[in-house]
């Protein structure tokens, strides 16, 4: 009979309500099963889907609830038949944990469009039936399948927002070609924002970015944007009509869409990875002009996961970061909701053992 580690206690930020404050607690994580791996997290990011989800914005959820899918952390244990990891190794885990294995979509290798849905990494329903916790905790253990090599070259205390707002971005501009002789535009210049233009100007792309205002343009153009214009001025939208291959949305709000679609060349693709709880109108005859497409991208596989996680060690590319004890987690929320950080609040999970 195998031998299975004990049910572990750990301490974690959860939130009791959607409209309640986060506050400390413990959880109980599953025994370390055969191909599992259990990981000591050191740092989790903040994420505005952390937020829309425990308020509710998303539909309901069970709580107390713990977030966090951008995690990573040191192996402290193994169970007997994982041969992807070791005791000891840099690790990741993003926004999902499992998915069914055997659907279409998980045999071609993109289990994160399972047909029967993918597990998330939080306020999910596991293969046991427990609602899933997210990485707000000190320790998750999770199937070896679902765990990324982290880079050693890689700031350790950096590389958690890689595992959702890296791939977030790094899916559709690989999968719609950006590169040399692309022009792409980002719009929102926040936490997916940010690495978008990071990501595109190291695929070989002409960034431009799409911010409401001009109060992060210097930012924008140090971290790779060739452009920087606001959308807050009508004539943006004359001056840059018909010229972008690629627009990748990162705000999750109500945008002018049509406005946005008329920014595309002829096959230009908008693609959304903002996640709005509104829905957004769009006119057909807008896509008409121009043969535009309306597209939407959720994260990466694990395997492009692993391969956005290679190359930003190839390219140096980590998350511009502000890191912060857990104590402060409510705090940070209330700074994302205004757009008060720049550009991804890190959780230092060791604040969480005391």
């Amino acid at each position: 009979m195998e031998s299975r580690s004990p049910v572990r206690t750990v301490n974690a930020y959860a939130a009791p309500s959607a409209t309640e404050p986060l506050v400390p607690t413990t959880i109980e994580r599953r025994d370390v099963g055969a191909r599992d791996v259990l990981i000591e997290i050191r740092y989790a990011g903040i994420c505005h889907s952390d937020i829309h989800t425990v308020r509710g914005d998303w539909g309901p959820i069970t709580y107390p609830q713990v977030v966090g899918h951008e995690i990573v952390g040191v192996v402290a244990e193994i169970g007997p038949e994982v041969t992807k990891h070791a005791v000891g190794d840099r690790v990741g885990v993003g926004c999902m944990v499992n998915s069914c294995r055997e659907c279409e979509n998980c045999r071609a290798g993109m289990e994160q469009y399972c047909l029967k849905g993918n597990t998330g990494t939080y306020a999910s329903t596991d293969r046991d039936g427990t609602i899933t916790q997210g990485g707000y905790s000190t320790h998750v253990v999770v199937d070896e399948d679902f765990v990324l090599r982290v880079p050693e070259n890689l700031d350790f205390s950096k590389v958690a927002p890689l595992l959702c707002a890296g791939i977030t971005t790094y899916s559709p501009l690989n999968h719609w070609n950006a590169g040399p002789g692309k022009k792409v535009a980002v719009v929102g210049m926040g936490g997916l924002g940010h690495m978008a233009v990071k990501i595109a100007h190291a695929m070989g792309a002409e960034v431009t970015v799409l911010s409401r205002t001009l109060s992060k343009q210097d930012d924008g153009l140090k971290l790779g944007a060739d452009h920087y214009y606001a959308t807050a001025d009508p004539k943006t939208f004359e001056d840059l009509a018909s010229t972008f291959d690629l627009i990748v949305n990162t705000v999750s709000a109500v945008i002018d869409l049509d406005a946005y679609l008329g920014l595309l060349r002829l096959d230009g693709t908008l693609v959304n990875v903002g996640a709005p709880a509104q829905p957004l109108p769009v006119t057909v005859f807008t896509l008409f002009g121009n043969r535009r497409s309306f597209a939407g991208s959720g994260i990466g596989s694990i395997a492009e996961t692993q391969e956005m996680l290679d190359f930003c060690a190839e390219h140096g590319i980590v998350p511009e970061t502000e890191l912060i004890e857990a104590s402060y987690i409510n705090e940070a929320y209330e700074r994302v909701l205004s757009s008060d950080v720049r550009y991804r609040f890190v959780i230092d999970t060791a604040t969480l053992a005391s």
